[in-house]
């Protein structure tokens, strides 16, 4: 099961050059139920990624393209009227899927975007008084451009709360540009993924199976207590203004587990809980105004939090 999930990197790389961390970071959110913000400037295969990732799992995907315009009951679904029974009937939305690609989410208001809340958080979509539970497993990986803030809408940190991880796609190195180039002109079509050679090499039955494998994963209380020693510093760091609740403490406990059972152990060390502290952590912090126009990053001040912790031995 461990291999059939780890090889989706070796799937994914047929179509994707040089994301593996992305990929290994959407697996490990499916195992602990959590959601993914992908954010890079456009052309560096947010949505090539995605749709990889849910043909090497052979997982139902949709995706949604974010714009001003776009209604709750455009992703969530809405009650439609028949004319040939008098009734109203519920039409789904495009969220009742596996794996959701939020495109450009932060193009769309904040009323849209505040519709997939309780579908991140609770799994289930509630219209008419009545809750509509979404298919198991369930993932929402949004994409973002962070360059571009003309009309965007900034998601709220309730919205980024719900995020397990936020993963930064940087620009590829040459060597990897390169493959990139030498792959089109060889006549490659993103939009053909089997002609690439992807295809399924695990199931949403393995994902389910490896959920029960992570939960049971051991962490002893001292490493506990280095998470929530981390999550403490981010709360007194003076170029922070907010720093990470117990939520997030919680979700870099649990992705530290999925991350220790894929490199094949039953129990969690602290080079672990460091692996994940950037992404898990980065979207939950906020800087100072002063440490922003002194130009502090929320990674750079992350790593002196990681660097300054003592580490248990």
């Amino acid at each position: 099961m461990r291999a059939r999930l780890t090889r989706v990197r070796e799937e994914v790389a047929k179509a994707v050059v040089g994301q593996d961390a992305a990929v290994t970071s959407v697996v490990i959110a499916l195992l602990v139920r959590g959601h993914v913000l992908l954010e890079g400037v456009p052309g560096v295969a947010k949505t090539l990624l995605v749709r990889s990732i849910s043909a090497s799992l052979s997982l139902d995907t949709a995706r949604v393209q974010f714009t001003p315009d776009l209604m709750p009951g455009d992703v969530t679904g809405s009650l439609v009227y028949d004319s040939t029974t008098g009734d109203f009937s519920f039409r789904h939305g495009p969220v009742f899927t596996n794996l959701m690609l939020a495109d450009e989410i932060n193009r769309t208001p904040p009323k849209t975007q505040a519709s997939l809340l309780e579908a991140m958080e609770e799994r289930q979509v509630s219209v008419d008084g009545l809750g509509r539970s979404l298919p198991d497993p369930f993932l929402v990986a949004a994409t973002q451009n962070p360059v571009e803030y003309e009309g965007t809408y900034a998601l709220p940190e309730a919205q980024l709360d719900r995020f397990l991880l936020k993963v930064n796609l940087d620009l590829p190195e040459r060597e990897q540009e390169v493959e990139i180039i030498r792959r089109h002109a060889a006549g490659f079509n993103p939009s053909d993924l089997a002609a690439a050679g992807v295809a399924p090499v695990a199931s949403a039955h393995d994902v389910l199976a490896a959920r029960h494998a992570v939960a049971g994963v051991q962490i002893a209380a001292e490493v506990i207590g280095y998470v929530v020693e981390i999550a403490r510093a981010t709360r007194q760091a003076p170029s922070f203004q907010l720093g990470v609740s117990p939520r997030g403490a919680t979700a870099l406990m649990n992705a530290a587990k999925a991350w220790a059972w894929l490199s094949g152990r039953d129990y969690v060390t602290p080079d672990d809980v460091k692996a994940l502290a950037l992404p898990t952590l980065r979207h939950r912090v906020s800087l100072t105004p002063e440490a922003a126009m002194d130009g502090a990053g929320a990674d750079n001040v992350l790593q002196g939090i990681l660097a300054s912790t003592p580490v248990p031995r």
